[in-house]
């Protein structure tokens, strides 16, 4: 039994197509101290927003750390047994666009039924094209209070009128992603930045940063 438990792990694991590295234990809750690390601990159980279809959503900047945290959590519930895809928004939305063309747009929503959390990454870099968004919308639409979403954007939803092409839409999309929703805002200085300037500090500063948080550990 075990056994088998490890490999449908394994198969859900390869499936998910999760970015490599993007764990738990290697995100520095320290670094964005409004995401609370027991929140996400509990949400990673998953149970009880996953059997209702709630969705979790994430806003900050570029390198807030929102992709790594959300290919984190989808790791931690693949290993308590659900399923999950991780994907671009840009690249789910193309697929869908090409299934409706041809003529099999609710077939491929259905097979991604099978998903308890679907991630789309990066919302800010879908364009304001009609075609685009409306595919988006009826995947919104599709999974409203049954398959839960994980959305990660730059944007707060002020913003999401560059992404829908009318305001309508927008309303729309934004009521039905937040009726039964958490949201982490991650309004911190961006990773790649803060690790840029550390290199450039040199390795006795990084050492000492390295103790400080073996200690806080």
């Amino acid at each position: 039994m075990a056994d088998r438990g490890r490999r449908r792990i394994a198969r859900h694991m390869a499936e998910a197509k999760l970015p490599a590295g993007k764990t738990l234990d290697s995100f520095q809750f320290e670094l964005v101290p409004m995401v609370s690390k027991a929140q996400v601990m509990a949400l990673v159980a998953g149970d009880s927003w996953l059997r209702t279809g709630a969705n979790l959503l994430l806003f900050g900047g570029q390198g807030a750390g929102k992709s790594h945290l959300a290919a984190a959590i989808g790791q931690g519930l693949i290993e308590n047994g659900w399923r999950v895809l991780f994907t671009r928004t840009t690249d789910l939305v193309q697929r869908l666009q090409v299934a409706r063309r041809e003529l099999a747009l609710e077939a491929a929503l259905a097979k991604l039924d099978k998903y308890h959390l679907l991630v789309l990454d990066d919302l800010a870099y879908l364009t304001k094209d009609q075609a685009e968004t409306s595919v988006l919308f009826e995947l919104i639409g599709t999974r409203y209070e049954r398959r839960s979403m994980l959305i990660t954007a730059n944007q707060a939803f002020g913003e999401w009128g560059k992404v829908f092409p009318d305001q309508a839409m927008t309303l729309a999309a934004i009521d039905r992603l937040v009726h039964h929703a958490t949201i982490f805002e991650m309004n911190v200085e961006s990773y790649r930045r803060r690790e840029a300037l550390e290199r450039k500090r040199g390795p006795d500063r990084r050492a000492a940063r390295a103790t400080i948080k073996t200690e806080a550990d």
